[in-house]
């Protein structure tokens, strides 16, 4: 009997993380009220308060949801055992772009993320939080970019903070047109060759090893 309210109870807050993820897509984040998730939800507002705090608490749910699994890969990514790092940081940022391009969740709670929220009140914390996640995210692609410059994959003179801070660039800028405007670029099969283009890039002035 137990197990069974459990399991009500993770149905319905994942019937609020539905309902709440089409609502801030709609409606925008600061726009829309607890009350209006409820009613999505077919819930009361005290179902939402027992799961989760507040609207804050909620919207970072929501996020921790969908990008649970990308945490994963960055695990792998620091794990890695591949002699050319740089192969686990494309296997990463493809995996990324894939899930944008081919997932409508991962693609409404992005938009809702970088078009629909304005971090400011009860949010603020939100973004501190994101933002922390982003700097590790950034301090794994730059450790891979100098591991990979060590072992001679790249060159010697390749600034591995630099080669991360323009991955990122390159991937984000994809991200934010895209889900801007999906008919101005087909995602799915630009973002490969725009990355493996960047990559292509950093690894120009590489000389072969024994030459």
């Amino acid at each position: 009997m137990v197990r069974k309210t459990k399991e009500e109870a993770q149905e319905t807050r994942n019937a609020i993380l539905d309902a709440a993820e089409l609502v801030f897509q709609e409606h925008g984040v600061s726009h829309t009220s607890l009350a209006e998730i409820a009613k999505a939800a077919g819930v009361t507002r005290g179902a939402i308060y027992w799961h989760f705090a507040n609207k804050g608490d909620l919207y970072d749910a929501l996020i921790q949801r969908v990008f649970g699994p990308l945490e994963a890969k960055l695990v792998e990514v620091e794990k890695s055992q591949e002699e050319n790092p740089l192969l686990a940081l494309r296997t990463l940022v493809l995996y990324f772009l894939d899930r944008i391009a081919s997932d409508q969740r991962y693609f409404r709670v992005v938009e809702i993320s970088w078009h629909k929220c304005e971090y400011v009140g009860e949010m603020a914390a939100i973004r501190d939080m994101h933002l922390e996640c982003g700097n590790r995210y950034l301090a794994i692609i730059e450790d891979g970019f100098r591991r990979a410059r060590e072992r001679g994959f790249l060159p010697a003179v390749l600034d591995p903070r630099c080669a991360a801070v323009g991955l990122m660039a390159v991937v984000d800028g994809l991200v934010l047109n895209w889900t801007l405007d999906r008919t101005l670029f087909p995602l799915a099969s630009y973002g490969p060759t725009i990355v493996d283009t960047y990559f292509a890039g950093l690894c120009a002035n590489v000389r072969p090893q024994g030459g």
